[in-house]
């Protein structure tokens, strides 16, 4: 089959979709707003194709992309659309590469919702509102990564909305001895793997480390924090006023072939998040076989069976959490068996092939209904 990709191309996300679509012997051409690296993709050059209309340089006084440089776009689309001679469009965002697949009318057309497309853009006005209405009204179908995120979908279309989930690979991420530096050892190890942006609240994770530290003065406590990002000076000052400099390890952003070591090498995975639409980096901590301690926010509370496989807590609630940790600190037992449940409930709801699976299903149906 051959499938047109409206995607961001630089995304983590859209690769793994592309590349393990191809694998099940689809033609696929992407079309991306942003440039990317063409090597990601692997060797697919006969059945994998794409175009790049860079919008970045394009930017409004006040440093946003201007919204009206879209619509130059759409006949490029359409050039590719006479040219590749698609079976099927999908669209990945419902905002932007939505309103160009709206724009474009191509069908059969998929557009999947990923998360600030609806959970934020309609609520900035009456007109993304309807703008969000108008690109779903086009679509024949709609996908979700979450329950979550389907739901909120519904406030804005009619249509029924399948979910999707975006699995992880259980062969990749599964427990095993970890040995990432700075952190294997004997000590009690919290650890998160997040951009270091204010709405991950790791300024609630670092309070929560404070506290169970305090408590318990004389065991090895350590957080670790994979990640980059704006608030990093903000959280070394905070580490610094709570006097836990030592119990910190600010790991900088870790490669994500060492994501699977880094999991392996914690006790307890956390996102203390103040938002977040679907939590990969929690299914990854529950594969490898680690408990895990979440806020209620959006769609954390979906990826965690409370009490089960880890423990779900109020957001910017440090000592809520803090006593989460204070559980696994002292209950090893609990953390085993909360790790072996989050890994079966991985294997059952989340794992990659039987996404993918579902994809192509959903693909081979459209088609073969027009």
């Amino acid at each position: 089959m051959k499938l047109l990709f409206l995607a961001d191309g630089a995304s983590v996300h859209t690769k793994k979709w592309v590349v393990s679509l191809l694998k099940k012997g689809h033609q696929i051409h992407l079309f991306s707003l942003n440039s990317f690296d063409q090597e990601a993709y692997g060797e697919f050059d006969e059945n994998f194709s794409h175009t790049v209309f860079d919008l970045t340089e394009r930017k409004t006084i006040l440093g946003g992309l201007n919204k009206l440089s879209y619509f130059r776009v759409v006949k490029d689309i359409k050039h590719v659309i006479k040219k590749f001679k698609p079976d099927l469009l999908h669209a990945h965002f419902a905002t932007s590469y939505g309103m160009l697949a709206a724009k474009v009318d191509f069908h059969p057309m998929i557009i999947s919702v990923w998360g600030y497309d609806v959970l934020h853009f309609p609520k900035r006005s009456f007109i993304h509102k309807k703008f969000l209405k108008h690109n779903l009204k086009k679509a024949d179908k709609i996908l979700s990564t979450s329950y979550m995120m389907a739901n909120e979908t519904k406030n804005y279309t009619n249509k029924p909305i399948e979910v999707t989930p975006f699995g992880i690979n259980t062969n990749k991420f599964q427990p095993s001895p970890g040995t990432f530096p700075f952190v294997s050892g004997k000590s009690f190890i919290i650890g998160t793997a997040k951009a270091i942006e204010d709405k991950y609240a790791m300024d609630d994770l670092i309070k929560s480390l404070a506290i169970l530290v305090s408590k318990y003065p004389d065991k090895d406590i350590k957080l670790a924090i994979a990640g980059e990002g704006s608030s990093r000076a903000k959280l070394y000052d905070l580490v610094v006023k709570l006097g836990v400099e030592d119990k910190v390890l600010f790991l900088g952003k870790i490669n994500h072939q060492e994501i699977s070591d880094f999991l392996n090498s914690l006790d307890v995975f956390a996102a203390l998040s103040l938002e977040d639409s679907f939590g990969v980096a929690v299914i990854e901590a529950s594969s490898c076989g680690k408990p895990v301690v979440v806020t209620n926010v959006e769609g954390l509370p979906e990826v965690v069976e409370n009490n089960k496989t880890g423990f779900i807590v109020p957001k910017r609630d440090p000592e809520k959490a803090s006593e989460a940790f204070e559980i696994l600190l002292n209950d090893a037992s609990l953390r085993k068996e909360m790790g072996l449940a989050g890994r079966q409930r991985v294997i059952r709801l989340y794992d990659w092939d039987k996404c993918v699976e579902q994809m192509h299903n959903i693909y081979m149906d459209m088609v073969n209904e027009c």
